[in-house]
């Protein structure tokens, strides 16, 4: 790994992870707001989230299969294909989530019922996870805008806008959460309203600067001519796979969620406390993911297959050194726990505490799994490759052995903990073996073939 790769490397992921890591740590702070209302709220929150990101995961990979594209015609210098790319993204990705979203809408408390929340905590969580649907279409659009600035080398214009939507987001939905400064007092709700009014704050600096006055390109209608049903159907090539596979592990997680629900709601507070604090430390080598596009996929589009095969090789290396080092942050940050979160009682404390230490020994694979299924393995094509893994790994081995480590083994919450362990173990075993298999020349002859 030389200078030269580091300095490139370090341009592309660092405003990348540093985006990542803001809206981590202000959800962070948007969380412990919510625990002053207790630990019913918190356990509310973190259902009605599973369900959204659900959608948020599964649709924001026009995002990534957007990146790809404009970051190999970007390496191509096929500016056209730049801008029917992103505009294709953008209304697809605009039309579905907020179809999507006023249809859930309208039977909010029924879709958490029947997803198999508590009766109590499907009342407490309906008026927030209302609010919070109208988010996830500003969400997706933001998420494609946002790959798309990064694929053309601009990774700290969604970085700036993310910071701005964040603090709008925990200064309003605190407001709003307590009656603060004349504004109403909403309760859990107001701070659903928060994290709104952020989201619509993003979407419109990231558009604004693609298509404002001094935008970087000029909106182009999708056509549904020859050129235009072909750049959909690259885009839905690559961003299917990817849907499925988000789909898999978002609905990984909610049934994780529901195991723990079943447990207790203690249990499901705990490990969401966790989970929340984990996530800043492990998106903080998020941003290897988009430089992992934009590098490889500028050398595929320039039909440089050494220097594609030397990225990916790079962007992993990287990843193993990050996840130790973040991993032993992560640890460290249990002992903070007393002081972060006095108000949800020791039982929802101790269990975050085994959680924390657990899932930092072994956030090297979570972070590996996340630059290969992310990154390496999308760019080189091969999204069927991490549908594999991620499927496999929760729905083969990570929720039946929960279910039988916590339930029939009576383990409780340390079982579906390690479960999840087993399940990342998995797909590091998937992701390496498929990673290992990618020929690069063949990706880019695909490419040139696609370009005719």
């Amino acid at each position: 790994m030389t200078r030269a790769h580091l300095r490139n490397v370090l341009r592309l992921a660092l405003p990348a992870s540093f985006e990542a890591v803001i809206q981590l740590v202000f959800n962070f702070l948007a969380q412990l707001i919510v625990a002053t209302l207790g630990a019913t709220a918190v356990a509310a929150v973190g259902f009605s989230n599973n369900v959204t990101l659900l959608g948020v995961f599964t649709l924001g990979t026009l995002g990534a299969g957007a990146g790809i594209l404009v970051a190999r015609a970007y390496g191509a210098r096929d500016h056209a294909t730049i801008r029917r790319v992103t505009s294709t993204a953008l209304v697809v990705a605009a039309t579905v989530t907020l179809a999507l979203a006023l249809g859930v809408a309208a039977f909010a408390q029924s879709v958490l019922g029947a997803l198999g929340a508590p009766e109590e905590l499907s009342e407490t969580a309906a008026p927030f996870f209302q609010v919070a649907l109208f988010a996830v279409p500003l969400i997706v659009v933001s998420v494609v805008a946002g790959s798309v600035l990064r694929s053309l080398e601009r990774p700290r214009i969604p970085m700036f806008a993310t910071l701005a939507a964040a603090a709008l987001n925990v200064a309003l939905g605190y407001g709003l959460v307590h009656g603060v400064s004349g504004l109403p007092r909403l309760g859990l709700a107001g701070a659903a309203w928060g994290a709104l009014a952020g989201q619509g704050l993003r979407v419109c600096w990231l558009l604004w600067v693609l298509y404002g006055r001094s935008g970087l390109m000029r909106w182009a209608w999708p056509k549904p001519d020859a050129a235009g049903w072909r750049q959909l159907r690259e885009l839905l090539h690559l961003s299917l796979p990817l849907a499925a596979t988000q789909l898999a592990w978002s609905g990984g997680n909610l049934l994780y969620a529901l195991l723990l629900a079943r447990l207790s709601t203690t249990a499901l507070a705990g490990v969401q406390i966790a989970y929340t604090i984990e996530g800043i430390f492990v998106v903080a080598s998020f941003g290897l993911v988009p430089a992992a596009t934009a590098l490889i996929g500028q050398a595929v589009g320039q039909g440089d297959e050494r220097r594609a095969r030397e990225w990916a090789l790079v962007i992993q290396r990287f990843g193993l050194i990050t996840g130790v080092v973040f991993g032993a942050l992560f640890a460290l940050t249990a002992f903070a726990l007393p002081n972060l979160y006095p108000g949800v009682g020791e039982g929802v404390r101790k269990i975050a505490f085994g959680a924390i230490l657990l899932n930092a020994t072994f956030q090297v694979a979570k972070v590996a799994n996340m630059v290969r299924g992310g990154g390496v393995l999308p760019s080189g094509s091969d999204t069927r490759g991490v549908l594999i893994g991620d499927a496999a790994g929760a729905f083969v081995i990570g929720l039946p052995l929960a279910w039988l480590l916590a339930f029939e083994l009576n383990f409780g919450v340390w079982g579906v903990l390690w479960a999840r362990v087993a399940e990342e173990l998995v797909k590091l075993v998937i992701f390496t073996w498929r990673t290992r298999k990618l020929v690069w020349r063949r990706v880019i002859e695909e490419r040139a073939l696609q370009a005719v």
